[in-house]
């Protein structure tokens, strides 16, 4: 066993940790959200990660995403969570997806090879395609739901999409994935009543959607040691 995961080994055994380092696991998404979910699975010792995302750092993630910085600003959230990644957990396997994907293009991605999935993207067409893919291919998959708006970080709750409230965009996914026959979607979803605030896109802070990708990222790695939920 790796020394750096002496710590995490009290708490799940070294057979949990065993199974986190033969887990492959995808976040699709390197946002606020997906940034700080893959910092988690990568120090937790999972031994495969493929990230997924079709956009480059700018200077208006640098309030929330945690692989902003100034020397990453025009370079790809992939490269730049790759390195990351390697930075801290050397011997985890990362594989770059740069794409989005979409119900008609899913980006010739084999789901059935992954242990889990998280969903950490924004537009409600992305976030179907991969909660069906995952469906389809029997996979488990968690979905974060809207972190923008919103400044409380402790009414962020893990819960079936079917028996969610309050959150707006969770009405959403409701509808669709009803209409699609899909059931049992795990989400990540906080019972806030979003700000009005002006501008087209969401706001957003430094504090809320990490403690969403640190929640999500909890949720799958006590799921692959064994403390599964789902």
């Amino acid at each position: 066993m790796e020394k750096m995961l002496e710590r995490s080994a009290r708490l799940y055994g070294e057979s949990g940790i065993c199974k986190l380092k033969n887990s492959h696991v995808a976040v699709f998404g390197l946002g606020g959200v997906g940034s700080y979910a893959v910092e988690a699975l990568a120090r937790a010792g999972v031994g495969e990660i493929t990230v997924v995302d079709n956009d480059e750092y700018e200077i208006t993630n640098l309030n929330r995403q945690l692989y902003a910085t100034l020397n990453t600003l025009g370079v790809k959230k992939t490269t730049a969570t790759r390195d990351r990644i390697k930075s801290v957990s050397p011997n985890t396997k990362v594989n770059e997806i740069d794409g989005f994907i979409t119900e008609n293009d899913n980006l010739g991605i084999n789901f059935s090879s992954f242990s889990y999935v998280l969903d950490a993207i924004d537009t409600i067409s992305g976030k179907i395609a991969i909660i069906s893919a995952c469906k389809k291919a029997g996979v488990p998959v968690i979905s974060c739901m809207g972190t923008g708006n919103k400044v409380n970080p402790t009414l962020f709750k893990v819960e079936d999409v079917y028996k969610t409230k309050v959150c707006p965009l969770c009405k959403v996914m409701r509808k669709e994935l009803k209409d699609r026959g899909i059931e049992g979607v795990k989400v990540v979803y906080s019972e806030e009543v979003p700000k009005r605030v002006g501008g087209r896109e969401p706001s957003s802070n430094s504090f809320v959607p990490a403690v969403a990708g640190l929640i999500s990222a909890g949720e799958i790695i006590n799921y692959l040691t064994g403390d599964k939920n789902d």
